[in-house]
């Protein structure tokens, strides 16, 4: 008996090209895609909610500005540094300040609870982006809304004619309001990584951050304060912040302009290497 034919009919066809799988990927020194989607995640969370998370602050920092005005009118006197100055146009600057440091820490810190509370941080820690993109993700999502913050609040003040905000030296201004969004969003990210839940993040809140926005001279001359407070001062970084911003509008500073540009700029290069450090063990994000 002879063999037997086969019947099935054959699947090769020679004259087609073999299907090749999809080609992977591939990523430079940057994941610049990845870095650019986590960026607008963290800005699309603000801007979604943005009468809670631009517009509610700036009615914070007018109603501040109005009841100073309303409580000392022209009769705040202003000594030293500052003699001869606007008490309300001293203040103006500080309140701005104080709305980006608030809404910068505010904006990684609640993210990275979140994430951390509900279990989703797997949704940034499995993409292919590497701890330093993850942390300038994070905290350039946080600058941007403590900047619009900043910038919203600053132009309400001058044109409500609250206090008059005009700008003596630019530098001063972009240098010490970046870092000033820097060194809280990287603040605000260590801390949203550190909590376990929203109690956490409150003490963090509660008694640090608020204590040094308030002691740093936000509200007044801090050669007005008795020693050794007035020598303490000296060691806050959101100090140098301030006075540095305020400089921009007012053309006289408490402190060395050269001083507190290297202070706030060191501060923000180190809480920055902590939010990366933090990212890159693992801590309280990896089992």
């Amino acid at each position: 008996m002879g063999a037997m034919e086969d019947t099935h009919p054959s699947t090769s066809h020679p004259n087609e090209a073999p299907v090749m799988p999809p080609t992977p990927r591939t990523y430079g020194a940057v994941n610049w895609l990845g870095l650019w989607t986590l960026y607008q995640r963290e800005v699309g969370r603000f801007l979604k909610v943005w009468m809670q998370t631009l517009f509610a602050p700036v009615v914070t920092t007018i109603l501040f500005m109005t009841v100073f005005k309303l409580a000392f009118g022209d009769r705040g006197e202003l000594r030293g540094d500052f003699e001869g100055l606007d008490y309300n146009d001293f203040l103006a600057p500080g309140l701005v300040v104080m709305s980006v440091l608030q809404n910068a820490f505010q904006n990684s810190s609640s993210s990275l609870t979140i994430s951390k509370v509900q279990g989703s941080q797997v949704d940034f820690l499995m993409p292919p982006l590497s701890s330093l993109e993850l942390t300038i993700g994070f905290i350039f999502g946080a600058v941007t809304r403590g900047l619009m913050v900043g910038l919203i609040s600053a132009i309400a003040i001058h044109f409500s004619g609250l206090a008059n905000l005009t700008v003596v030296n630019l530098w001063p201004i972009l240098w010490f309001g970046l870092m000033a969004a820097i060194f809280l969003a990287a603040l605000g990210a260590m801390g949203g990584i550190w909590a376990d839940k929203f109690d956490h993040l409150a003490a963090v809140t509660n008694f640090v951050i608020v204590p040094l926005t308030f002691l740093s001279g936000t509200f007044y001359d801090i050669k007005v304060l008795v020693q050794p407070f007035q020598s303490a001062a000296l060691f806050d970084p959101i100090f140098y912040l301030i006075d540095g911003f305020r400089y921009g509008f007012l053309g006289a500073a408490n402190s060395d302009i050269a001083l507190g540009m290297i202070v706030t700029g060191a501060a923000a290069l180190l809480a920055s290497t902590g939010v990366w450090w933090m990212l890159k063990s693992g801590y309280k994000l990896k089992a």
